[in-house]
């Protein structure tokens, strides 16, 4: 396996296309079996062009990608100007089925695997790994892997929602040719692994509770206690600069894994406070929960997020001996970047630091796509990883 990413940020959209497929084609020298590309809404009037430059230089070669408002490759993130970042994969006893869905062809919660196998083109029993790129206004891409994670158990999924668009039809989905709806995905089967990194940029305030009250998404009791009773306790309990991110950075982080009693950072998944009614002494959650369930609130502000992202890359501890035959997307939320740190290349610095010279590319989400546990979910500002690279180095280190 072997891979190359290249970006390019000319303000000519053929000019820019040409540089990165000409350096890949220099660095790979064989035909690629896939390609994936991301595409600043700069470029919007010439989305439709980029699926014939691509043909001219790899006829045979799968390509999948989206409009990003903010795109990365060659590990470097190109926001609000134009950019064109292309990764490209030469990836032996590895098989690429793409498929392409619709709102309408989504099958119903009370339908059998059968129906997600043949939506997908593939068997579940190859365990496949996915990459998914959704428009936002056209899928509900959460129904979409709930029904994946259903009849794929055993799958990693990774992906995010198309950006740069602001109404249905100014986003572009490729999939070997382009549209602007749905969801195109591939089913990576063969020798091949996605490892995932997903970094949701907080820190955990207060103790570790149990949910003793709630319905649906409401939230109505901690440990016996009402929710407003327990934040009122945990904030006189913080510093002042936490106190100050209590007011607006407060999330409740719940634990999706019924049978773990010590969570860890990655175990959490974190959604935002929707709602509060003090008066009946109910919180909104962004989530829905169950009794029993372990939850913690948390915080999350630029330092929270750079720390919370260096402890995931660092507990990743992935052997680099092989990088080579390493490629790894970013899926980062356009809450992050810039807008959060306040400089450019903050992640793909930091994961460089960590994990080493992958060649990476991916771009600014509307949302992002990664497991927590074992179940898949659209994040908001978080930064998720997918690092792709063959089965054998995983036995090699057995």
């Amino acid at each position: 396996m072997d891979w190359s990413s290249k970006i390019s940020e000319s303000a000519n959209f053929e000019t820019g296309v040409r540089e990165c497929l000409s350096a890949i084609e220099a660095d790979l020298e064989v035909q690629p079996h896939l390609l994936i590309a991301f595409i600043s809404p700069d470029f919007q009037a010439l989305y439709q062009d980029l699926p014939g430059l691509v043909s001219e230089y790899f006829p045979e070669t799968t390509l999948i990608g989206c409009s990003g408002n903010g795109v990365i490759g060659e590990a470097i993130e190109v926001e609000n100007r134009p950019g064109i970042a292309l990764t490209a994969a030469i990836m032996p006893d590895v098989s690429i089925t793409p498929f392409h869905i619709t709102g309408t062809e989504l099958p119903d919660g009370d339908q059998p695997p059968e129906k997600w196998e043949s939506l997908l083109k593939v068997k579940r029993d190859s365990e496949p790994k996915f990459i998914i790129l959704a428009d936002p206004f056209t899928v509900e891409i959460q129904s979409l892997i709930k029904g994946m994670d259903y009849a794929f158990p055993d799958s990693t999924i990774i992906g995010g929602i198309a950006s740069g668009g602001s109404q249905p039809g100014s986003n572009a989905i490729y999939l070997n040719g382009t549209t602007d709806q749905g969801v195109a995905g591939i089913a990576l089967t063969g020798d091949v692994e996605i490892d995932t990194i997903v970094a949701q940029g907080c820190k955990p305030i207060g103790s570790l509770m149990r949910i003793t009250g709630c319905e649906r998404n409401i939230l109505t009791g901690l440990d016996d206690n009402n929710p407003f009773t327990v934040l009122s306790e945990i904030y006189n309990q913080l510093s002042e600069p936490d106190q100050q991110l209590f007011q607006n950075s407060l999330f409740l982080g719940t634990v999706t894994d019924p049978f773990i009693d010590a969570p860890t950072t990655k175990d959490f998944l974190i959604r935002n406070i929707v709602g509060a009614n003090p008066d009946e002494g109910k919180l909104a959650i962004g989530e829905m929960l169950r009794e029993g369930q372990l939850v913690q609130f948390h915080l999350r502000d630029s330092n929270t997020s750079s720390e919370n992202l260096k402890i995931m890359l660092e507990n990743y501890n992935s052997d680099q001996s092989e990088q080579s035959q390493f490629g790894a997307l970013l899926f980062s939320c356009l809450g992050r970047g810039a807008y959060l740190y306040g400089e450019a290349n903050h992640d793909t610095n930091m994961f460089k630091e960590v994990v080493g010279e992958i060649p990476l590319t991916g771009f600014f989400c509307n949302g992002e796509v990664g497991p927590v546990g074992d179940s898949t979910y659209v994040h908001g500002y978080t930064s998720s990883f997918g690092i792709i690279k063959p089965k054998k180095l995983l036995s090699d280190k057995t």
